[in-house]
């Protein structure tokens, strides 16, 4: 998620790092961090080593590895004494220790590829420690710059960010249905990358910055993968060009826009960004194309945040589903980025602290959204778009979840509502509240609630409960409005009005059609 400057501008300190050649735009035009020959022996060293996510869990121990990440190394240096090669490299590379020479040489191939350790290590004496972070996840292994939990103070401008919530946030909420093309913009080290190459028949990368397209490269060779990575901002080096998925972790923060720091900073001030991505979106995606991605929006003095969205999304021919996760006020989330960069340690932090808190009360910001936004390029005459919280904790994956929604609204798009069989989405349960009385107990409140996937909960009245109840995919919904007509003074155009919005929900789900 790596874009800081603007189309143009150039990080002096960057000609230090891997130069590109200069080939035809689309061409693998990033120079490696090290030759295919040498990633191919530090790929044999790794899994010689079985340094995997398994066995570094296996490892630590329970307690250790949720030290580790929690940001704590003591128990993990505790539990790493042996001297094996696999203990070598967790504690170069995931605790941050200085190891002998020997120890090193033992777990990698530095002797017979000096390139690896000009890479991986920074000499100490007789020792060494870790240059960048190399990491397994999942099934994987990443390559990246390491965070400040391991090398402290504020982190280079040019800064790789490796896995982080963010990233795993996104990977969860992402649909993994099969696709011909799929696009990562603001690659990074490669993590969105690595899980569309399950399932994608071709994957692009891009991003500002060719340090991180150089280490999304090594990314992709240790885990036997190759990638088309382009240099260029957001969606430029693509101009022209359909896919089929679009998947985006960028620098969305909020902010005065000159904060410097290429994973999280635009180079845009405010929201910018995230709008400008959204509104461009559409233009890369194939006819039903997905588009997802993670995005900042301010809540600002006197206007509605989904108004504010909504505005971004009008007119794009897009179907739409934002979810807002997370609100902070603006003095948390200034400070919470300032830690994260590694600036909290820095004598200008609270100038920087102060400067950002101006700009936002100058900006009448009282607070900033946190979400995903996906998009779906319908082509459909009245796009649906839902923007909406979903603070509560939900399952994960949680793709699955946003294909499914996407699929209710196909199944009764342009249909006659009264035709469809719909019936109860598993293990759905109806709570009820009662209060004593004279006669007994009395239902006082009922809530419709999901125990799994969004875990969505509504309260809804009897003729709710009831219109759910009735369906059990039997019989088409016209059937179920003649009894509710009946029994609560309701007709068939407000039945079908409920059945929709609970479809949507997730609380009903649409089976089949009589007609």
């Amino acid at each position: 998620m790596s874009r800081s400057r603007r189309a143009g501008s150039r990080d002096p300190d960057q000609e230090a790092d891997a130069p590109l050649r200069t080939e035809p735009a689309g061409s693998e035009a990033v120079a490696p961090l090290l030759s295919d020959a040498d990633a191919d022996r530090l790929a044999e060293a790794l899994r010689a080593a079985g340094y995997t996510a398994e066995a570094v869990v296996d490892l630590l121990g329970e307690e250790a590895a949720g030290a580790l990440a929690r940001a704590e190394r003591v128990p993990g240096l505790r539990a790493t004494t042996g001297g094996s090669p696999l203990e070598t490299l967790v504690r170069l590379f995931l605790l941050g220790s200085t190891e002998p020479a020997a120890a090193v040489h033992a777990a990698l191939p530095v002797a017979a590829a000096p390139a690896i350790a000009g890479v991986l290590l920074e000499p100490d004496g007789d020792h060494y420690r870790a240059a960048i972070d190399l990491r397994p996840y999942e099934s994987w292994w990443v390559v990246a710059d390491l965070g400040t939990d391991v090398r402290h103070g504020p982190v280079r401008p040019d800064h790789v960010l490796g896995v982080g919530p963010a990233s795993l946030t996104l990977s969860s909420a992402t649909i993994r249905r099969p696709v011909g093309t799929a696009l990562d913009i603001g690659t990074g080290c490669g993590v969105q990358s690595l899980h569309l190459s399950q399932h994608a028949g071709a994957v692009t990368g891009t991003d500002v910055l060719p340090r991180a397209l150089a280490m999304a490269r090594l990314t992709a060779r240790l885990n036997g993968l190759h990638w088309e990575l382009l240099e260029g901002d957001l969606l430029a080096p693509v101009a022209g060009r359909r896919f089929d998925l679009v998947v985006s972790n960028p620098p969305f923060i909020v902010g005065p826009g000159d904060g410097g720091f290429a994973y999280r900073d635009s180079g845009l001030a405010g929201d910018e960004v995230s709008r400008q991505l959204i509104r461009q979106a559409p233009d890369v995606l194939t006819d039903g194309g997905r588009c997802q991605l993670l995005a900042n929006w301010i809540h600002r003095r006197g206007e509605s945040w989904e108004d504010r969205l909504a505005g971004w999304l009008d007119g794009l021919g897009c179907d739409a589903w934002v979810w807002q996760r997370e609100v902070a006020d603006p003095s948390q989330y200034a400070a919470l980025w300032l830690s994260d960069a590694g600036e909290k340690s820095s004598p200008a932090y609270e100038a920087r602290y102060s400067r950002w808190l101006d700009w936002f009360a100058a900006a009448g910001v009282e607070a900033i959204g946190f979400g995903l936004v996906t998009l779906r390029k319908s082509g459909a005459d009245r796009p649906t778009v839902r923007i909406e919280e979903v603070p509560q904790p939900i399952d994960e994956p949680a793709g699955p979840e946003v294909a499914a929604w996407f699929d209710r609204l196909d199944a009764l798009r342009g249909v006659d509502a009264g035709a469809v069989r719909f019936d109860r989405a598993p293990g759905l349960q109806l709570e009820q509240t009662a209060s004593p009385g004279p006669d007994g107990w009395t239902v006082t409140t009922q809530r419709l609630r999901q125990p799994t996937g969004l875990r969505w909960t509504a309260p809804v009245d009897p003729a709710v409960a009831a219109l759910v109840a009735g369906c059990d995919g039997t019989r088409p919904l016209r059937e179920i409005a003649v009894v509710l007509e009946l029994a609560y003074g309701i007709d068939a155009d407000q039945v079908e009005d409920m059945a929709r919005a609970l479809a949507e929900r997730g609380f009903l789900i649409p089976t089949a059609s009589v007609e």
